[in-house]
């Protein structure tokens, strides 16, 4: 009986996504780890047992985020997530993040998520020129007082996936848009303010913002892009 048990315990039944829109979820046995981590497991799968297996990753450090998938229902860097935090009862499911279309597997397409910022102007714009005399923000500042942790924003995914209004209405910029446009709208070094404001101050935009504080409860860095959506709205009105 105890052999039973520490065999059970040494492996991670898991359920990974497979395919496209129209996929499946496939079921794999993986051994268990110390210190292991959800990305851990993926790359396990990928190399070990089903080299077909699509996922992305880079860093693996928590810098880069584009190892953002879905565990167990709920938005995650799974280079930072460990199985001990997640696993229920042994087992775990991955998913491809929400609301983005899925390429194959747990690889999404995230050219919508990025034409959004784009939408939002999320560029900077400038009028200075390498004549000009090196521009600065005072660190004690209001404004980059204001956006001290939205600047921070890596870009990788979790907040646009756990939106319900991304998924609610498609043309909604989402919440890391708009943490950008917050950004830009508070350096002084900015010229595109009014355009911004313009972009980001309608029903597609900030307004559309229902405040259910899903992206800052779940964003890895621990930023609050619904603080930076009520600046927005501030701003607006």
């Amino acid at each position: 009986m105890t052999q039973a048990i520490a065999t059970e315990a040494s492996v991670v039944k898991v359920r990974v996504w497979r395919g496209k829109e129209q996929g499946e979820y496939q079921a794999y046995e993986v051994p268990r780890q110390p210190s292991q981590t959800v990305l851990d497991i993926v790359t396990y799968i990928q190399r070990e047992i089903d080299p077909s297996l699509s996922y992305r990753f880079a860093c693996r450090v928590g810098v880069c985020g584009s190892c953002a998938m879905v565990v167990n229902g709920q938005a995650r860097w799974t280079c930072r997530t460990h199985v001990d935090k997640v696993a229920q009862d042994g087992e775990i499911e991955i998913a491809p993040l929400r609301n983005l279309p899925v390429v194959k597997d747990l690889v999404t397409d995230m050219a919508p998520f990025f034409d959004k910022w784009a939408k939002a102007k999320g560029q900077f714009q400038g009028d200075t020129t390498r004549h000009d005399e090196f521009a600065r923000v005072e660190p004690e500042s209001k404004q980059r007082q204001a956006v001290d942790l939205a600047i921070e924003c890596i870009g990788c995914g979790v907040c646009y996936s756990s939106c319900d209004v991304v998924s609610w209405r498609p043309d909604y910029l989402g919440p890391a848009a708009l943490n950008r446009a917050w950004t830009l709208m508070n350096d002084v070094r900015d010229t595109g303010k009014e355009d911004r404001l313009e972009a980001v101050g309608n029903d597609a935009g900030c307004l559309a913002c229902h405040t259910h504080t899903s992206c800052t409860e779940l964003c890895p860095k621990q930023l609050s892009p619904t603080a930076s959506i009520a600046g927005l709205k501030r701003m607006v009105r």
